[in-house]
């Protein structure tokens, strides 16, 4: 059983939190007020897909994540050696996307060619600047809403 608000990390409250609002019977201090806290929750989630938008947005086109340097062709073709950017496209493609009723949060690319730099092929390394940025990012992420959530907890529950 989760510890209490109050006697864990804001990385250990985001956990409880998601917890209760997933599952509203978990969850028995003020239940009055479920809704509101439903929709804290997805705000967010929202600000933690933002961080991670913007993270992959900004790493297209440099070294950051130790990519494998482009090949000497192709640094000629694009005139520029700045993996996974040529047009912009693709950087621009990346969007996300929060369903507030499920509390779940994703960031993509419709672009076609994205999943194949993210993943590689057996001719393109795979560069992953998703993944990537959301494991750069996680520590952020879970510290600001974690703390926004640890303090919405304590707050509810009367403790601040």
């Amino acid at each position: 059983m989760p510890l209490p608000p109050g006697q864990h990390t804001p990385d250990e409250a985001l956990a409880v939190f998601m917890s209760w609002a997933n599952d509203p019977g978990a969850y028995t201090a003020n239940t009055r007020d479920i809704a509101s806290i439903h929709e804290k929750c997805a705000d967010e989630l929202e600000k933690a897909a933002q961080i991670v938008e913007d993270e992959a947005k900004r790493v297209i086109g440099t070294y950051e994540y130790g990519w494998p340097s482009l090949q000497p062709e192709t640094i000629a073709r694009k005139g520029a050696d700045t993996p996974l950017y040529e047009t912009g496209e693709m950087r621009d493609s990346i969007e996300h996307y929060v369903d507030r009723n499920r509390l779940t949060a994703s960031v993509g690319s419709n672009d076609p060619k994205a999943v194949f730099h993210e993943l590689g092929t057996v001719t393109i390394p795979a560069r992953s600047f998703l993944m990537g940025a959301a494991m750069r990012k996680e520590h952020e992420v879970v510290e600001k809403t974690g703390a926004d959530i640890h303090g919405l907890m304590l707050k509810d529950l009367g403790l601040r």
